[in-house]
């Protein structure tokens, strides 16, 4: 397996999170220029449209008025993640699992950004034809990168290449006893 110096791993996490977050905060303030709150904008009559919402709860509105906490929570599970991505081998089979750190991330990130300026994080995009919540390019970002880094984990790394996150302690090929 090939190795990468610390500081090019550090430097991509950086620069995805950055141009991740750049983008999400665009979005939002294209859709809150574009449109009032409440007013929609069909894409795809019947199918999808830009519909712009305020939602001061959780995904879906869910725990609506809670954005101190959710503040808080992001920013206990983003310096978490933070630190999570400082334990990972400088190897590049890992790069997509910065990737997928650096963009959920930088989806809390952008959520938190606008519970703080505005109390509300601006959702704009509604899958109509299956009434699906209103949502962001954050929430994709959050959403798509868990999702894909439950597929990593599952299914593309192998147990033994997880050691670092902990939790298990090394056998010795030796005596077969546990190792610290």
């Amino acid at each position: 397996m090939k190795t990468i110096d610390k500081r090019m791993l550090w430097f991509l996490d950086v620069f995805v999170f950055i141009l991740a977050l750049l983008l999400d905060q665009i979005t939002k303030s294209i859709a809150r220029k574009s449109l009032a709150v409440g007013e929609a904008t069909d894409v795809i009559p019947g199918v999808f449209q830009f519909l712009h919402v305020e939602n001061t709860g959780a995904s879906w509105g869910m725990f609506q008025g809670g954005s101190v906490v959710f503040i808080i929570l992001a920013f206990i599970v983003s310096l978490g993640l933070t630190v999570f991505i400082t334990r990972i081998p400088g190897k590049t089979r890992f790069i997509r699992l910065h990737l997928s750190l650096s963009l959920i991330i930088a989806g809390a990130i952008g959520n938190v950004i606008d519970r703080i300026q505005k109390g509300s994080v601006t959702d704009f995009f509604y899958a109509q034809i299956i009434n699906f919540p209103v949502f962001n390019v954050a929430d994709i970002f959050i959403v798509c990168s868990t999702i894909w880094l439950m597929i990593m984990v599952l299914f593309v790394y192998k147990d033994e290449e997880l050691d670092f996150m902990g939790g298990k302690k090394k056998r010795s090929k030796t005596s077969g006893k546990e190792e610290k």
